[in-house]
């Protein structure tokens, strides 16, 4: 855009379009006049200042200069059903520049919608107009798809800073709209100050009349892709930080067992069926109280969903706030159930249970000499499927269920049918027992519709423990074999708990 010997474009004053102060849309309906340029009035003020009209009569000019009142500046409207016009706002407070964005994006081969706002504040009271958050019911094209913003203009700062780095009107746009991209103007000695504005947030400068329409239309797609790639990845990364502090919560749900002085070795693997949760419906925990009795739990609340995992923590925590309250056996189950039935969000919700109570080894000394002898325990079973029990010598066996109860939350406790009485065991030196949730046995086998059940879990154990594995290498092997007979991963949650007499130390795996 060449410039006059006085720094103005030959015609600036001029607005194509606009007569007498009427809206630029009426130039379709007027003829071209051949009068001088001081005929046309100069372009209205944004500020809507009265001005006169050839009737003698005052009236309101516009607030803002579109290219042909609703219509793109090319001149050429689009067809119906065609991509609307950028709506681009133009904040510029020397007229004769504005003029020369008109020009450019007339010549852009762009349908570019001009609105013009000599200052901030007036250009904060457009935005706001057609803000996102304010534009209920209305067309979604009214919102601006990008501003130009003369960094020589007034800034309107409320309080101007006195370290002026010339960016002050870019920083105050970026706060108080930070959802529009922005292109920044400058004059030819401001191309740094361009790289300037583009590192503190525009997404791209042009310099003052060096910029045709072409090169106009380049930098505003340029920007409005760059605002939505960036906002993209501002999503993007939001989405991995929450997902990052969510895991980080889950991790710190899981329980750490408090077993120390206990002299077993626990190993557990857990295994939520949500993809990218590390928190299913399964819990377990196990803890050693005062007086050497060891307490051990797994549980499974129906389903496998986010409230079933924030149900199966609840029930996790009660239970060992429960057990070092003293309580134990029926009455600790009666009270968990209670805990259930309040935090549930339906009354079709259940879990079902199974807990483990290891007196100290022979009752005649808690002390490391007596860990190798026989102990006893209660097993108490509320719907859940019974441990296995891990001979050195012989073939897993399931341990009896003869005694177990309904799954928590079925059945009202008052009347008298949910009751879960305790199973006696005895376990001889070197018993090891593995605990788990039904996501375990219900996965098919082959492509038909049988399960592999208990009787299958305890076969394939078996083959497991011949071929010398043993803990952790165990429950893994165990595991994977029983995803490939499924056919691939399980959908339900798994919890798998391995106890084993150790009288060295304590190992967690």
């Amino acid at each position: 855009m060449p410039a006059t010997g006085d720094g103005r474009a030959p015609g600036a004053a001029d607005l194509p379009g606009a007569h007498d102060g009427a809206p630029v849309s009426h130039a379709r309906t007027r003829p071209a006049t051949t009068g001088p340029a001081t005929a046309t009035p100069p372009i209205p003020h944004p500020r809507s200042q009265p001005v006169r009209t050839g009737h003698g009569t005052r009236r309101t000019a516009p607030a803002h200069v579109t290219g042909t009142g609703n219509r793109p500046a090319t001149g050429e409207a689009p067809a119906d059903g065609g991509a609307a016009p950028l709506r681009l706002l133009v904040i510029e407070d020397d007229a004769s520049d504005a003029q020369l964005i008109k020009a450019a994006a007339a010549d852009s081969g762009t349908s570019i919608e001009i609105h013009w706002a000599r200052g901030l504040d007036q250009a904060t009271h457009l935005l706001a107009q057609s803000s996102p958050a304010t534009r209920r019911g209305r067309a979604r094209g009214t919102e601006f798809g990008c501003v130009l913003l003369d960094l020589a203009s007034p800034a309107d700062l409320p309080h101007p800073s006195d370290a002026s780095d010339g960016l002050e009107g870019l920083h105050e746009l970026l706060r108080r709209a930070p959802h529009i991209p922005v292109v920044v103007l400058t004059d030819a000695a401001g191309a740094e100050l361009g790289a300037a504005a583009v590192a503190a947030g525009a997404q791209d400068f042009l310099i003052k009349h060096e910029t045709d329409g072409p090169l106009l239309a380049r930098a505003l797609r340029y920007a409005v892709e760059r605002k939505r790639a960036d906002e993209s990845q501002r999503r993007l990364v939001e989405a991995e930080l929450r997902g990052q502090e969510n895991a980080r919560l889950q991790r710190h749900l899981l329980p750490t067992p408090l077993l120390d002085g206990a002299g077993l070795s626990f190993t557990r693997r857990y295994r939520p069926g949500r993809r990218r949760a590390l928190l299913g419906g399964d819990f377990y925990d196990a803890v050693r109280t005062d007086d050497g009795t060891v307490h051990v739990v797994i549980g499974d609340v129906c389903g496998h969903g986010p409230d079933e995992a924030a149900l199966g923590v609840a029930l996790r925590i009660a239970w060992r706030t429960l057990v070092f309250a003293g309580l134990t056996g029926e009455t600790l189950l009666s009270t968990l159930q209670h805990v259930l039935e309040h935090e549930r969000r339906s009354d079709e919700i259940f879990a079902t249970l199974c807990m483990l109570v290891i007196e100290p080894g022979g009752g005649l000394s808690t002390g490391l000499d007596a860990l190798g002898t026989g102990e006893r325990a209660r097993l108490y079973l509320a719907g859940h499927p019974a441990p296995l029990l891990l001979g050195r010598d012989h073939a897993p066996t399931t341990l009896p269920a003869d005694l177990a109860g309904p799954a928590l939350g079925l059945l009202p406790c008052h009347d008298g049918e949910a009751a879960w009485p305790a199973q006696e065991l005895e376990l001889q030196p070197g018993w090891r027992l593995l605990l788990y949730t039904d996501g375990l046995i219900e996965g098919r086998v082959g492509a038909g519709s049988r399960r592999l059940g208990q009787d299958g879990l305890a076969d394939l154990i078996a083959d497991h423990q011949s071929a010398g594995l043993t803990r952790g290498r165990l429950i893994d092997s165990a595991i994977a074999e029983v995803e490939e007979l499924n056919g691939g991963a399980l959908t339900d949650d798994v919890a798998v708990l391995l106890l084993e007499r150790n009288p060295v130390q304590l190992i967690l795996g």
